[in-house]
């Protein structure tokens, strides 16, 4: 499988700069307008980030079928419905990054993170400016770098086992706590997809900040879950000591109108 096309860079990230992500997206309440119950709350309100393992009734009934984006080959993107709008991602001006804490011998405590702008996808916004569910978005898993070339080459060969499960996709069914449609004042909701990540999916909920100024679509998103949530191999090598049992995913979009 060829890397990504969209996007000829990629960027190292210096290790100590964790920001609040995405990975996986920006999108609203219009999977129907809803605002489902939340059975697992954060202090903001919003549902806990991380896998869902078991979705209650109300959220259950509220997930979108999203079979047929699901069957497309990454950075194929599905064709809007009436009345919608694709706002596709700038690959140049967006990033994907893992985050994870780890102890190093002789150094102490220390904050791996690996990102990559090889990542593509589509949100979709209705007429009224809702996002849709369905929208997705990839990431080319081989192309994360960090500061520190061993703990790549461990991540890809071993942890994330990159050569056999190159793409990483997130499939938007839901849209939790979200107050209207999105504007150019920031909001701060939970996206509930589909996270499709070393050959499993789960459930995943994204905690998700965003907001649409003219044709720009910003927003970050971030998610957790323990290693074993993946059957995650924990990457230990060279002079790292040991490792923390949580994965952070992170993702920063800038996305525009897809033109023609």
């Amino acid at each position: 499988m060829e890397q990504f096309t969209a996007t000829t860079s990629r960027r190292k990230i210096m290790v100590g700069v964790a920001s609040m992500l995405v990975g996986g997206m920006m999108l609203g309440n219009a999977v129907g307008g809803l605002t489902t119950g939340v059975s697992a709350q954060d202090d903001s309100g919003l549902r806990s980030v991380g896998v869902i393992a078991e979705p209650d009734e109300t959220l259950t009934a509220s997930l979108a079928d999203c079979t047929e984006v699901a069957s497309l080959d990454p950075g194929v993107l599905a064709a809007p419905g009436e009345g919608e709008t694709a706002y596709v991602i700038d690959s140049a001006n967006s990033e994907a990054r893992y985050v994870i804490e780890e102890e190093l011998a002789g150094f102490g405590a220390n904050t791996a993170i690996g990102a990559t702008d090889a990542f593509i996808g589509q949100i979709l916004l209705d007429s009224d400016g809702n996002p849709v569910a369905c929208s997705r978005f990839d990431v080319d898993m081989r192309t994360l770098e960090s500061d520190e070339s061993r703990r790549d080459n461990f991540i890809r060969g071993s942890t994330l086992q990159s050569d056999t499960y190159p793409v990483a996709t997130f499939i938007l069914r839901a849209v939790e706590g979200l107050d209207g449609a999105l504007t150019s004042e920031e909001q701060t909701f939970t996206l509930i997809g589909d996270l499709v990540f070393r050959g499993q999916t789960q459930l995943v909920a994204w905690e998700t900040t965003a907001s649409v100024d003219g044709d720009t679509l910003t927003g970050s998103a971030f998610t957790e879950f323990a290693l074993a949530d993946y059957n995650i191999e924990k990457p230990i090598v060279g002079s790292v000591v040991s490792i923390a049992d949580d994965l952070r995913l992170e993702v920063d979009i800038n996305a525009a109108p897809a033109q023609g």
